[in-house]
């Protein structure tokens, strides 16, 4: 209870500290922020959320239904291909586009070469950097989480079900949206919920964009305007919107529930397609992974393959190694974190527990921006009271101590992915008998000594998997990265972040594609672990409909 105490403690000051100073008064700035700054910022976030949102279940239901449900030629490639937009971050791809859509990029060049125009002025052509640019970038690459959430309900969905709506004559498009969507309705609404929140978290696609969105806000707010309250306020504003969207999709769960009523599974029969049924099914497969992946990367690696020097600069093998560094320490601390939330919660099913736990894993849903806001006040304290006492004691000067040496910033990584790490090591955890420790305590072994030589050899692809996770997210992260370094300290998400400031995006380009590079991993292991669990599902289920059968 003591140890599930204190980290929640930890876990919660940043989101405590926010909402103290938000209480502070910000002077004349805030009131030109609420009067503003505040309302235009929070109406476009809700239009970037929306078209977001419309778009990913677009793109995400109609292909996990085709993937699903019906056979063409690449089906069994589309199912895992995708995944891939995953691996791109939301910051990158928008450098990418835009690059890619610019004046003198490779489209619009291509465009006055066929059509012999002499310059831009001569045709008309859409702005990227705007709103709609915005929401196609993140739709492009936010899409596979309702895609993974939807397809995988599709895939349990029981064939019997479908069977008889088939035989009552509903054809494929009623039986979608009869049977299939209803019971796929709270699948999407995770899966929808975690794309908004990623949407709240972007500051490096919105602010390169020019869509000045309430993340955007808080971040001009605080480095810009010089207003740490203002920047509070905002993002305890925005901390309401996230709980907000935590909240429905709860309760939208909650009303919402469809059941099987039988535990017989047949094989899914998917509809056979051929000709322009095939070519659409195709085309509507193939273009999220060409837009979403293949020419953001294409891009990536053509530019990148003109800066190899940039492989040997310092500046380069420092961010890495900076990178390496921070991500290897996050990953350290939230996978031993995750063990001990995990831990407690297996040995002692108290409800109270139960809900401090869930709750110190609640800042995976808080965005960098705010989060960062939230840190820098107590970790400052805390680094001016140590450098106080040093002073008064021994006359030694510390300095910023913590938020001068990464600390708080891995302090802010592990607070932000605690929940992907104790997700993943509670799942392990479930999948060890409880016997197993019935059997340690009867031959005297303690809860600890049981934790180190039962439980943790039994869980260690699932702790490798969690510090993988996890390493990746701290190596993509960029928002709570910009505002909490320390001074002259790049990552690979810093520096490509400035070079695309700078407008010099292809001095970044190394950078960029190391980040892709390593971002494959997790998504690699989620394509391989969602085809075996769902082998070994279907396998169960048809076990169990011959035990029903005899």
């Amino acid at each position: 209870m003591a140890v599930v105490g204190v980290i929640a403690f930890f876990a919660l000051v940043p989101i405590a500290s926010l909402v103290v100073l938000s209480l502070q008064p910000a002077g004349d700035v805030w009131l030109h922020l609420a009067t503003t700054v505040l309302p235009r910022a929070a109406w476009t976030t809700i239009l970037l959320m929306l078209g977001v949102g419309v778009l990913t279940i677009i793109i995400g239901v109609s292909t996990a239904w085709l993937v699903t449900m019906c056979r063409f030629p690449g089906r069994s490639l589309f199912d895992w291909a995708l995944l891939l937009p995953l691996a791109v971050p939301t910051y990158i791809v928008a450098y990418v586009y835009t690059d890619f859509m610019d004046v003198t990029g490779p489209v619009q060049t291509a465009i006055r070469a066929v059509f012999g125009f002499t310059s831009s002025r001569d045709y008309w052509f859409p702005e990227f950097r705007s709103l709609g640019g915005a929401v196609f970038v993140m739709g492009i690459v936010l899409y596979p989480y309702v895609y993974l959430t939807t397809r995988a309900m599709f895939l349990m969905q029981s064939a019997c079900a479908l069977d008889v709506s088939r035989t009552l004559g509903a054809g494929p498009l009623r039986l979608f949206t009869a049977i299939a969507l209803p019971l796929a309705r709270p699948a999407i609404a995770v899966g929808v919920t975690l794309v908004l929140m990623e949407c709240l978290n972007d500051i490096g696609a919105v602010e390169y964009l020019g869509v000045k969105t309430m993340t955007f806000s808080v971040y001009d707010t605080w480095l810009n305007r010089g207003n740490l309250a203002g920047a509070a306020q905002m993002a305890t504003a925005m901390l309401v919107i996230v709980f907000g969207l935590i909240w429905a999709e709860r309760y939208a769960r909650r009303h919402q529930r469809f059941h099987q009523t039988t535990s017989r599974y047949m094989s899914l029969p998917r509809y056979q397609l051929r000709g322009l049924r095939a070519g659409g099914a195709i085309l509507a497969c193939g273009l999220p992974v060409l837009l979403g992946f293949l020419v953001p990367g294409g891009r990536l690696f053509d530019l990148a393959s003109r800066r190899l020097e940039h492989l040997t600069d310092a500046g380069f093998l420092s961010a890495v190694g900076n990178s390496l560094l921070l991500a290897i320490a996050a990953a350290v601390m939230t996978v031993a974190t995750g063990v001990m939330l995990a831990y407690a919660l297996r040995m002692r099913r108290n409800p109270v527990i139960h809900a401090i736990a869930r709750l110190s894993a609640i800042g995976y849903a808080v965005p960098g921006t705010v989060l960062a806001v939230g840190i820098l006040i107590p970790v400052a304290a805390l680094d001016n009271f140590i450098d106080g006492t040093m002073r008064a004691t021994f006359g030694i000067a510390t300095g910023l101590i913590l938020s001068g040496s990464g600390i708080a910033l891995v302090y802010a990584y592990a607070t932000r992915f605690l929940a992907v790490s104790f997700g993943a090591i509670e799942s392990g955890l479930s999948k060890v008998s409880p016997h197993l420790d019935m059997a340690a305590r009867a031959l005297g072994r303690s809860s600890l000594r049981t934790l180190v030589e039962v439980h943790l050899p039994m869980i260690k692809p699932a702790l490798a998997t969690a510090a993988m996770l996890v390493f990746v997210d701290c190596m993509k992260e960029l928002p709570a990265t910009i505002l909490l370094r320390p001074f002259n300290f790049d990552t690979l998400s810093t520096t490509v972040y400035a070079a695309a400031s700078r407008e010099a995006f292809e001095d970044g380009a190394v950078a960029a594609l190391t980040i892709v590079a390593v971002g494959l991993i997790p998504v690699i292991m989620l394509a391989h672990t969602s085809a075996t669990s769902f082998r070994d599902a279907k396998g169960k289920r048809r076990s169990a409909a011959k035990g029903e059968a005899a």
